[in-house]
């Protein structure tokens, strides 16, 4: 038995995580590839102004933002971390999301498949990651020591906030015959896909479901990522495309941010706390 499957026997996982590290360090990698292609080639990666100004930002903010807490979350999980297990769903639908408003709003080019192909992996991994957590045994460890009610409620307000947000503006558009940018599309789009498993994961955490406790602090990760990488996209936006700083905007951003921070912030506490409890626990009886 090698050092990774020992310290997969700490957590609670069904069979063995291997293939899911594998497919999730293939996942960085080439998240970093096509991040840096991006920025490297991006008149050619981006043939519109509208393009480049969304995603040549969005570049950076996946190099810096999504590789780094994809790795962080397996590094952590491969040293038996409770929180790392619980993290890294959040990290694969940070990319999931990601490329989703990517393969939306982008031409058929080369980078659009490896954009496809971020997204499929994504996917995959993530079901896969998702199947092999014991949901009973995370349940057992969490009931009562993280905040499932104040966590669940923002979940699952702001999933609905963010759907309901898009059926008005695109109801809207569609009465008025108002036409829609098509990174704003994507963006509107990969919302309304993606809002409902937000609000499924918040009543579920609130109901204190094993699904809930599962889910529940990978998606509070995910949004907050989110938010902190809209800030830079839109503080870095003046910088590489001379489009106008939007101070508004990053309030706005801010603001809903700080909601989802404190309860994830409250929810990794809880985590870790009980991680360290179960290391006294091994460390006092050891085999």
């Amino acid at each position: 038995m090698n050092m990774t499957q020992q310290r997969d026997t700490s957590l609670p996982i069904r069979g063995t995580l291997r293939p899911i590290y594998t497919l999730s360090c293939l996942i960085a990698i080439l998240m970093a590839a096509a991040s840096l292609t991006g920025l490297i080639y991006g008149t050619d990666v981006y043939p519109t102004e509208d393009l480049r100004q969304s995603f040549a930002p969005t570049d950076v903010a996946n190099l810096f933002i999504g590789v780094p807490i994809l790795l962080g979350s397996i590094w952590l999980t491969q040293r038996g971390k409770l929180i790392g297990l619980l993290l890294w769903p959040g990290a694969l639908f940070f990319v999931l999301y990601t490329y989703l408003v990517y393969i939306l709003a982008m031409p058929l080019n080369v980078a659009f498949l490896l954009h496809l192909t971020l997204l499929t992996l994504s996917v995959y991994t993530l079901t896969g990651l998702m199947a092999s957590i014991d949901g009973e045994a995370v349940q057992q460890r969490l009931t009562g020591s993280v905040p499932e009610r104040v966590a669940g409620g923002v979940l699952a307000g702001l999933g609905l906030l963010f759907f309901l947000r898009v059926l008005v503006v695109l109801v809207g558009a569609l009465a008025g015959q108002t036409p829609v940018a098509e990174t704003e599309l994507a963006l509107h789009l990969s919302d309304f896909m993606t809002a409902p498993a937000m609000v499924l994961g918040g009543v579920l955490l609130w109901r204190r479901s094993r699904f809930g406790y599962v889910t529940g602090l990978g998606l509070l990760f995910q949004e907050s990522m989110l938010f902190i990488g809209l800030i830079l996209v839109l503080l870095l936006q003046p910088l590489l495309t001379g489009a106008p700083f939007a101070l508004m905007d990053v309030v706005v951003i801010l603001v809903l941010g700080l909601i989802c921070f404190v309860p994830f912030g409250l929810f990794v506490r809880g985590v870790v706390a009980t991680d360290n409890l179960k290391s006294m626990f091994i460390s006092s009886f050891p085999d």
